[in-house]
């Protein structure tokens, strides 16, 4: 397949974004860039200099020392897409817990951070054959994207999705707490004044509360074959 496009999905957290990205691009051929593990890796760095705590957040410290903070992905084969590197450290297993998701909303919202990491994502993708998933994709990193997707569902199933991951992946939880977590994130997210979740105008909605994995895949793949017919 010649042509090549650029295919941005945004949406609330845990919509599988990037289940359907790592999808979208095995299918295609396609880089992969998962944005927010690029914002997890930045909450860690900040969680393991004690720059953010839950009593307190020294923001400006953090600002100063953010040329201390290396992010790369690397592609493991065996599990066929990139993992996230933290000053050369592997760090995919530990950006996904709980404690990393209660900062990451804060985080995310530092102009210094998101122009740091915008830049970043920019690059990789400059030469289209990327899909990209975060929350200002369509809408800051490639207004241009030919096809741009919104995903979204309810907070109770976004919330049950991300407890059963959690629970899998053998960490001690509560519901209630994922739910909280989940709501307040959506909070952050959609009111920061640096680039907040929205809906670019240009965007297809998909809510995914009653799809299975394999009819979303479908219909965004329909989507995507649409877009590679009209380049």
């Amino acid at each position: 397949m010649n042509k090549k496009i650029t295919i941005a999905i945004d949406g609330y957290s845990s919509t599988g974004k990037s289940t359907i990205a790592k999808q979208l691009a095995n299918k295609l051929g396609y880089i992969y860039v998962d944005s927010g593990a690029m914002y997890r890796a930045m909450t860690l760095f900040a969680m393991s200099n004690e720059f953010i705590t839950s009593d307190e957040f020294h923001k400006e410290t953090l600002i100063e020392n953010l040329n201390n903070a290396h992010l790369k992905f690397e592609y493991n084969s065996k599990l066929g897409f990139a993992e996230m590197y933290l000053n050369s450290e592997n760090v995919e297993k530990e950006i996904r817990t709980l404690e990393v998701s209660n900062f990451v909303s804060q985080i995310a919202a530092i102009s210094e951070v998101r122009k740091k990491l915008v830049a970043t994502q920019k690059d990789i993708g400059k030469n289209k054959g990327v899909v990209m998933d975060g929350r200002d994709i369509g809408t800051v990193v490639f207004k241009d994207a030919e096809l741009k997707i919104f995903m979204t569902s309810s907070a109770e199933t976004r919330a049950q999705r991300r407890f059963d991951e959690l629970i899998e992946k053998g960490e001690k939880v509560t519901f209630e707490d994922v739910y909280t977590n989940v709501v307040e994130r959506d909070k952050v997210d959609t009111t920061r004044k640096d680039s907040p979740l929205l809906k670019a105008e240009d965007a297809i909605e998909i809510d995914n509360s009653h799809l299975t994995k394999e009819n979303q895949f479908d219909i965004i793949l329909k989507l995507v074959e649409e877009k590679l017919g009209n380049v």
